[in-house]
């Protein structure tokens, strides 16, 4: 075993230093100034580790989806109504997997939240209960199902990859049962890992490699460094603490199954007896095929372009799955999404619910629970707006009246206003 600062016990030391509000602060001053989710992004980038931030921030191979996915946004224009003879507040409650929420957005279920902020999970689960919307856990989450629950009492997903070991599965699922959880996601677009050539430029590992480039930016970064080290070193909570995360993660690879179909998919739905999502879904065929199987729920998702590359922007294929799979269907829809006018734009098309990664993500690295909730506050402040714009009162509303309300149109250089859009986080980060 390696010689670490956590293995000679130096977060056992740390945790009586409290050094954390002097090395937080600068970020937390950064925090208050954030006006939207591209500040938040730059938020993170000055707190965080640069593999940490760029393993949030990233996508696969060039980065094509990636760019694609918020750019295809820019192409829809939002047809307004006059003299709608609206009332704020606005209406903004639906219901993901038959539960009430008071938002129709909620964050993706996302792996190892504690690296990117001491709090981890927890601080993701505390801004869904604040906001009162669905939570979703990760099954290689770092904080463990009993701890969320305490945390939020609301609706909650879990979140599955299609593991080889068929035991493995039956017992997290009884955890996730016991533990509150009234929907089950399948991750069915990760039977290989994607190239994110960020994370190999940056020797990206988990848990961190102590190389002089890793500690000289661990320096450069003292409020994200700090945090680390004065707490304890994580683990994949939902699956056995008791593994040691660096043979954890040796067992997590050779655990996904490439070979998984349709068949372990029923056995699957056998398992879990409930409301099912299958996550990841880009094709109407597919779409079909997971009805006719028994998952309850679509979830368009390219698992925020950090798979395929070239893989479609989730918007454009999102109306071809509402045509083929009707109007009783669920469905939830992720990528690209950065502003409450993007969440207009995909409940208009065809979505019940949407869900957000990278916004919460930047919120989480740049300030734990406060900055989680800060994300939702302000997607929640611009989908209000929206929809107060757009002449719509209610989500079903805007359900019922968006394919009238949302036309494309091509792309133009005024879709990118400035030379400094990219470092807004504007279509994607550039290496």
């Amino acid at each position: 075993m390696p010689i670490t600062p956590h293995s000679l016990g130096v977060d056992k030391i740390l945790k009586h230093i409290p050094l954390n509000k002097i090395f937080d602060y600068p970020a937390q001053q950064r925090l208050k100034k954030a006006v939207n989710i591209a500040d938040l992004r730059l938020c993170a980038k000055a707190r965080a580790h640069k593999m940490v931030f760029d393993y949030i921030d990233a996508g696969a191979d060039d980065e094509i989806s990636l760019r694609r996915g918020k750019d295809a946004y820019s192409e829809l224009e939002m047809h307004f109504h006059i003299l709608s003879g609206l009332q704020p507040p606005l209406d903004l409650s639906t219901k993901i997997f038959g539960q009430d929420v008071k938002l129709p957005f909620f964050g993706c279920p996302t792996a190892g939240n504690r690296m990117f902020h001491w709090e981890g999970e927890a601080a993701a689960a505390k801004a869904a209960q604040h906001h009162g919307t669905m939570y979703g856990l990760s099954s290689l989450a770092t904080t463990g199902i009993t701890e969320i629950g305490k945390i939020h009492n609301g609706p909650k997903v879990f979140q599955l990859y299609v593991w080889k070991d068929r035991e493995l599965v039956k017992e997290v699922l009884a955890k996730a049962k016991e533990g509150g959880f009234n929907a089950m996601a399948l991750t069915v677009d990760f039977t290989w890992y994607g190239n994110r050539e960020r994370d190999i430029r940056n020797e990206f590992t988990i848990p961190p490699k102590y190389t002089m480039k890793q500690v000289i930016e661990a320096i450069r970064k003292p409020a994200w460094t700090y945090d680390f080290l004065s707490h304890p070193v994580y683990t994949y909570a939902c699956i056995n603490t008791d593994v040691a995360a660096d043979s954890l993660a040796a067992f997590v690879n050779s655990q996904i199954n490439p070979a998984f179909n349709w068949k372990d998919a029923e056995w699957l739905l056998g398992e879990w007896n409930g409301p099912s999502a299958v996550k990841g879904v880009i094709r109407p065929d597919d779409a079909v095929k997971s009805v006719e199987t028994g998952f309850t729920t679509m979830w368009v998702s390219n698992h925020g372009a950090r798979q395929l590359e070239t893989s479609p922007a989730t918007i454009d294929v999102l109306p071809s799955i509402r045509e083929a799979v009707g109007p009783n269907v669920e469905i939830i829809l992720d990528g690209g999404v950065q502003r409450g006018t993007d969440i207009a734009k995909a409940l208009a098309l065809g979505a019940d619910s949407v869900g957000v990664g990278k916004p919460y993500l930047y919120g989480l690295a740049a300030g734990g629970a406060p900055g989680v909730i800060k994300a939702y506050q302000i997607l929640k402040v611009e989908l209000d707006r929206a929809m107060g714009l757009l002449g719509v009162g209610t989500v079903d509303e805007l359900k019922k009246r968006g394919p009238s309300l949302i036309k494309r149109r091509a792309a133009s250089a005024r879709d990118y206003p400035d030379e400094n859009a990219f470092a807004r986080g504007y279509g994607g980060g550039v290496i």
